[in-house]
């Protein structure tokens, strides 16, 4: 007997898109306080910007005090190359300087938003059951990365419309806003591809991250060496984000740099098309490692779980710190070259330290701590996708309590935070002990790296108690990394009253050894941590194991 080969139906057929239409309409549905929450939050922040800066930038002389700092290789490293600054207009400066966080920013929306609609959604086991239907099996990345230009597109037009309404040139408002969804769009491709290598979501959004990051140090690097007109200013040319700033929007206000943006994303989505027929679903590429038969001895614990869940992602991190840290140390004295006849608001900006080199020192430890916390609530949040992945159920059934496990996590994230805050203060100390040839910074350094922990501590405490009392409200505590971020790099920048600042659990640790250290309020800070710490799994007890997000 035989049997004929029945020819496939396109909808069926690999690589078929059918179904991507129903498909994006319920990714909308399910994202539609996300996708405001992503477009309206890029778009009020460069609306604050645009206000500000307009308020405190009323005259030419105002606005040349704040333009000192940008055209410094400190400048360059948080900014950008400044483009236009040799005739700074309001503008030209917001863009300049204040952009690049908007691009980084949209970066996050890309990749974050294509990894929650493919590996998350496959991990859960919810595309198992689309695939059972008629639909294609491109469609549910095509649906993710069509529901990422969306967003794209929504943001260039809003940011668009918020800056030719504040008075600024058409064309160059669309150019940058443009630039913002361009970047977008190269790391929703990162994503795609990143998304087929690991069966993990959290391996696929960290190394997309890491792509993210990587761009950052790379454009801070050419950015620098711009600024100082010798060295590796090529560096930025191999990033996407830098790749929008080389628009120079308001300045050159050339497009053609959006095109390699462009052909990033369509290579990097293309390779993720091609890398998924290779693959089972459910699977990824790199094929996990195979555990031994047996436990060894010292996995008999919830401490000792939580640190084989996070102990391979502390590695990535520890590298990526520890030679980030390196590189920006290594900056220091150049970066001190080019501050030689800086005003006195580069001063403000670099921790209101008379020294230069103190202050520097203490922005790069300001800026570790943002790192480290931003770690901290990444792991937060992977115990709530442990959850509803159904693996926390079968150990809480044993005779493991939810305070030892909630607990076991919360001891392996402390330390692992305070980990890297020590790697980064190594690794700025050494780089700067090597650029001056001052061999006592890596002492003051570290101290004022790891003084941060306390606030980082808190960071972890809040994410941990929103986890217990309401899962679904963890991601509330990156605004409060945002602000903190906020106020620590442009408090100072945008004259941000005392209070305001003051908010930010970061403001209280003094950017050391530029500032004093409050020992007074590292112990609040520490207690404060402690308190949220101890309240979260009593918080956890009283709800509800969640088996499905």
């Amino acid at each position: 007997m035989t049997a004929a080969a029945l020819p496939a139906r396109d909808g069926l057929a690999p690589g078929g898109l059918t179904g991507t239409g129903k498909l994006l309409v319920f990714m909308l549905r399910r994202d539609r306080v996300r996708f405001f929450g992503w477009t309206l939050g890029l778009t009020l922040l460069m609306a604050y910007f645009s206000s500000a800066m307009g308020t405190l930038a009323e005259t030419e002389e105002d606005l040349e005090s704040f333009a000192g700092f940008a055209r410094t290789p400190a400048g360059a490293m948080f900014g950008g190359p400044g483009f236009g600054f040799d005739a700074l207009t309001v503008e030209r400066f917001l863009v300049g300087e204040y952009g690049l966080y908007l691009l980084t920013g949209a970066g996050l929306m890309g990749l974050l938003t294509v990894v929650r609609h493919t590996r998350a959604e496959e991990r859960a086991g919810r595309t198992e059951l689309i695939r059972a239907n008629v639909v294609g099996r491109h469609a549910q990345l095509t649906a993710a990365l069509l529901l990422t230009t969306l967003m794209a597109a929504v943001t260039t037009v809003l940011i668009t419309a918020v800056m030719v309404g504040g008075g600024y040139d058409g064309a160059g408002s669309l150019l940058f806003g443009a630039g913002v969804g361009a970047c977008a769009l190269a790391f929703a491709g990162t994503a795609a591809a990143t998304a087929q290598m690991s069966a993990q979501p959290r391996a696929a959004a960290g190394t997309a991250g890491a792509v993210l990051g990587a761009a950052f140090a790379l454009r801070a690097l050419g950015d620098m060496a711009h600024v100082q007109q010798s060295g590796p200013s090529w560096l930025s040319w191999l990033s996407p984000i830098g790749w929008s700033q080389q628009t120079a929007p308001y300045t050159l206000d050339r497009w053609w740099p959006l095109l390699l943006s462009l052909a990033f994303a369509a290579a990097t989505a293309a390779l993720g098309y091609a890398t998924s027929i290779r693959r089972d679903l459910g699977a990824g590429l790199i094929p996990p490692r195979h555990g031994a038969p047996r436990a060894a001895p010292w996995l008999n614990s919830p401490l000792a779980l939580a640190f084989r869940l996070h102990g391979p992602g502390l590695v990535g991190w520890s590298a990526a710190v520890l030679l980030g840290a390196v590189a920006y140390g290594s900056f220091t004295q150049p970066l001190l070259d080019g501050l030689e006849d800086a005003p006195g608001q580069v001063v403000t900006v670099l921790g209101g330290a008379d020294n230069l080199l103190n202050g520097y020192l203490g922005t790069m430890g300001l800026m570790w701590a943002f790192v480290a916390g931003t770690h901290a609530v990444l792991a937060v949040q992977s115990l709530r996708s442990e959850e509803t992945e159904g693996r926390t159920e079968p150990v809480l059934a044993t005779a493991v309590s939810r305070r030892a496990l909630l607990g076991g996590h919360l001891t392996v994230v402390g330390l692992s935070s305070l980990w890297l805050l020590l790697l980064a203060g190594l690794g700025d100390g050494i780089g700067a002990a090597a650029s001056t040839g001052d061999a006592g910074l890596l002492g003051e350094t570290v101290l004022g790296h790891v003084a941060h922990a306390p606030a980082v501590w808190l960071v972890l405490a809040l994410a941990a108690l929103l986890y217990g009392a309401a899962p679904g409200a963890v991601p509330l505590v990156w605004a409060v990394l945002a602000y903190g971020l906020f106020a620590g790099f442009f408090g100072p920048l945008l004259d941000l009253p005392e209070v305001a600042q003051s908010v930010s659990p970061f403001a209280h640790v003094g950017e050391y050894p530029a500032e004093t250290l409050s020992v007074a309020s590292l112990a609040v800070l520490t207690a404060l941590a402690a308190v949220c710490t101890a309240a979260a799994p009593a918080a956890f007890r009283r709800r509800d194991v969640v088996t499905k997000a």
